[in-house]
Order: C-alpha cells, then structure tokens, then sequence
C-alpha cells in the first residue's frame, strides 16, 4: 500500500483483467457507528463517491465528518467487475480506490462534503497519491445526478482559481464523470484505520482553503 511502480496510464477494456460475477463479501456493520455500508439506505439520504489516494486515510476523513451515515471504501471508474485487492494492484482492473458517503442532504450539502475533497489531498498529481503511485491513486469524482455533476465541475474551476492566487502552478488532474458501479473491497478494508489505529495513511493536503 505505501509505495509502488504500478501502471500509470490506464488499460483498455481489451487489457483489462475479466473479474467475476461474484460480489465481495462484507459486513454490513460500520465499524465505527455501527450504520450499514450496503443497500438499501435510508430513502432521504444520497450517496457520494469520491477518490483521492490510499482508501484508509480517505475513508476516516469522511467518517468523522458531521451528518456523514456511513461509508464504505471499495472500486470504480473501470472494467473489471467484482476485482481484489491484488488485482488492483496490477492496474489491469481500470479502476481507483474510492470511499463511497452516505450521508444526510438536509444536515451536510455535496458542496461540504466537495470542499472536505478538495482540502484533504493534492488534486494535481495525476495517477498517483504522496508516495503511492499508480492509477489506482488518481483523484476522482463520480457522481450519481446531473446536480452532483455540475456542482463538482464548478467545485474543481473553484479550487483551481484558490490553487493559483496560493501561487501553486500544478492544474488540477481530477477526473469528474458520472457514477459506474462500486464495487466493495475487501472487508479487512472497511474502515480500517478504526481497526488498526496507527495503520499508514498518506493523506496530505496542500493547506489552501476552498473558500
């Protein structure tokens, strides 16, 4: 997890490994609070799917954030179905580390949960995150309404605007498109900085407020 020479450039659907049908079990217990990390939720609360670097650390961030329901940490933005760890870790698979938020709309906006994104890790790296390098790493939004998606395209004009008047020249690198399936990882990854306190994390922002 903390250092590799992974792929960074992603396969095409043709290189990409075939996956399986069968999903990832988990459990259906936050660690932490103790909510459900899978369907079906609560009817007036929405899901968020984000992606910046090494899933432990990202997963905490958004955990400990007010009003957030529960989170799970797994797999999207690529080809194979249902894939492992190890699989990923080939950057055959397409896909990025992500954590999934669910999280109450009436208490927390999309637009908070955005700037909680923007602020906890540096958007300009391309595939990779800190010392974690490969496509797995890269910075992703993935978002579920034609409303997430405009308030993240104009979310990423805004910290790039912030980014430059703090003199940092680098342009953001974070890919914005509609949600594909999520697919859970494995359970020893829920929430794992709750299971293993001091486990790594190389979650670093750049200190530049979104506003």
């Amino acid at each position: 997890m903390i250092f590799s020479s992974k792929k960074l450039v992603l396969p095409n659907p043709a290189e990409a490994l075939p996956g399986r049908d069968t999903p990832m079990p988990v459990s259906n217990r936050h660690y932490v609070n103790g909510n459900p990390i899978v369907p079906p939720f609560p009817a007036h609360l929405k899901l968020a799917l984000f992606g910046l670097g090494c899933f432990w650390g990202a997963e905490r961030k958004f955990w400990l954030y007010p009003h957030v329901f529960s989170t799970a940490v797994g797999y999207s933005g690529g080809y194979t179905p249902n894939p492992t760890y190890d699989e990923l870790c080939t950057g055959l698979t397409g896909h990025a580390e992500v954590v999934r938020v669910i999280y109450d709309p009436a208490l927390t906006s999309y637009l908070d949960l955005l700037r909680l994104f923007w602020e906890s890790h540096n958007p300009t790296q391309g595939m990779r995150q800190g010392n974690d390098i490969g496509t797995q790493y890269r910075s992703c939004i993935y978002t579920y309404s034609q409303e997430q998606l405009d308030t993240a395209l104009a979310s990423r004009q805004q910290y790039q605007r912030r980014l430059t008047q703090a003199g940092i020249k680098e342009q953001i690198t974070t890919e914005i498109m509609p949600a594909g399936q999520f697919y859970y990882a494995e359970d020893y990854h829920q929430q794992y900085l709750a299971k293993e306190p001091h486990g790594y994390c190389g979650l670093g922002g750049l200190d530049v407020a979104f506003e």
